[in-house]
């Protein structure tokens, strides 16, 4: 008979933790929460490729298939649909949502795993609240959205490298760990495109790290091959999915694509590449993602919405609004129409390179890192108006508070050296940072997968703090009143 250490291999006070955090997530999918038009896209490329052996976005058998989504949240959704629908027609989907709190949840473990392995004890005691307690990861496990997934392949990831670097350091290969780092960065890779960061940070953290000196293997040439050994046991696990959806777009699209397209286009399709590259050279807000992205092809776009950034002068302004006001008369771009936005997208990086390639990008990263994510709690988008909603207003800011201090504590973090596997975890922080910083439309859900790593450097931080801070209050009070510190003497 399975004894608990094997059905729930933490410490067991671990569980209450658990518990509290499970709650939590059941708590928030109690309440209304935001829907997202790609859930319809995900369930129904999934619904297609089980009922009618195709991966399209279209009903029926003839559709001609398409690569803009990767399959594993589609195939997830439809496999909830597949089990549950029969039971639950109207409200299957609370099982994907239980599924998702439930894996939340195990990666918050695992981050805790990974902290008291490489840190301490002490510093596990923070990552538990600090993940089980997190409601940015929270509120995602109630929303159809690939985020929750690719949130907990990162920590499962984190852990599994982790473990297969300890092993390493004691001169050993546990490839049970390096088979689950693989699986890990697998299925971050097949959940968004920007998941094969998570591959490529593990690979170069795993060799990296594996190559560090030990007492135990004083050769320098079998240390290399074992590094590179452990890296490509890795690899090749990590690679396998994305080598098998590759085989599949060059079969059916003849084209190398082991991800999937930047604008979602499939091959042959046209995308406003101008118009695009005009929004980056000033898109650094979620408000404008929302008043000029989201509408085009859809709504109008005023020229009102631009903030002043957009435009160098009067004179841009004008042109702008005019280029603007044909694209309002059929929601369109024909060619010649995107062409004009790509002129005036380059006028704009002429005359100031700087802010197109150093400016702007890292305003969009520090508002996608910080700004409140209102979103996902049902919040209005213009949270600082508050005579309009002033409890909306006061829950932003709020919660902005908090996402600034997980930010802070990891900063302190890394910049005292306090992180372990410093080159790994934040050598995807920033490779993810540099990629966000290429978008035209910046949303907070983008900096969601960097959670697993600022709960685990917020961790250290707060390990290190002066052990006074660590102490419970009743027991320094209690200490006080039976030791106290004698009197000036007079």
């Amino acid at each position: 008979m399975p004894t608990f250490s094997r059905l729930f291999p933490w410490p067991r006070k671990w569980l209450l933790w658990a518990a509290v955090g499970l709650a939590l997530r059941l708590l928030l999918i109690w309440f209304h929460r935001p829907f997202d038009n790609d859930t319809i896209d995900y369930l129904q490329l999934g619904h297609n490729l089980f009922h009618h052996g195709i991966y399209a976005m279209e009903a029926g058998p003839y559709d001609l298939p398409n690569l803009f989504r990767l399959p594993a949240y589609p195939i997830l959704l439809a496999t909830f649909e597949q089990l549950f629908a029969g039971l639950w027609p109207h409200s299957w989907i609370n099982a994907v949502f239980f599924f998702q709190a439930v894996v939340d949840v195990t990666g918050c473990l695992l981050l805790a795993s990974f902290v008291n392995r490489h840190i301490s004890s002490g510093a596990a005691q923070f990552a538990l609240p600090l993940a089980m307690l997190c409601p940015f990861t929270a509120a995602y496990t109630g929303i159809a959205l690939t985020e929750s997934l690719s949130v907990f392949a990162i920590a499962w990831g984190i852990y599994a490298a982790g473990r297969a670097l300890a092993a390493a350091d004691e001169g050993k290969r546990d490839v049970g760990a390096l088979v689950g780092a693989g699986c890990a960065a697998g299925l971050a890779a097949m959940l968004r495109p920007d998941g094969s960061l998570l591959c490529l940070a593990l690979a170069i953290g795993l060799f990296y790290y594996s190559l560090r000196p030990r007492s135990s293997i004083p050769a320098r040439r079998p240390q290399f091959l074992s590094a590179f050994t452990a890296t490509a046991i890795y690899s090749l696990v990590a690679l396998a999915p994305i080598a098998v959806w590759t085989a599949r777009n060059w079969i059916d699209f003849q084209v190398f694509q082991p991800l999937a397209p930047r604008y979602l286009n499939d091959p042959g399709e046209t995308y406003i590449a101008g118009f695009y590259q005009w929004m980056r050279t000033w898109a650094v807000e979620y408000v404008s993602t929302g008043n000029v992205y989201w509408h085009v092809g859809t709504q109008s776009i005023s020229v009102d919405d631009l903030p002043s950034r957009a435009f160098d002068s009067p004179a841009q302004r004008a042109l702008t609004a005019a280029l603007l006001d044909e694209y309002n008369r059929t929601n369109s771009f024909p060619p010649r129409l995107d062409a004009r936005f790509a002129e005036l997208a380059a006028q704009r990086i002429r005359a100031n390179p700087l802010r197109y390639y150093l400016a702007v990008p890292l305003m969009r990263i520090a508002d996608m890192l910080l700004r409140p994510r209102t979103w996902s709690f049902g919040l209005d988008n213009f949270w600082w108006h508050w005579a309009d909603h002033p409890g909306e207003s006061l829950c932003a800011v709020l919660l902005g508070i908090v996402n600034l201090a997980y930010v802070a504590a990891a900063a302190g973090a890394f910049l005292r050296r306090q992180v372990p596997f410093a080159f790994m975890l934040g050598g995807y922080f920033l490779l993810r940072c540099l990629l966000l910083g290429t978008l035209e439309n910046p949303e907070p859900r983008y900096t969601l997968e960097c959670f697993p790593v600022l709960i685990v450097a917020s961790a250290a931080a707060l390990a290190h703090l002066p052990v006074a801070v660590h102490v419970p209050f009743r027991r320094r009070l209690w200490a006080a009143i039976h030791h106290p510190h004698p009197g000036p003497v007079s």
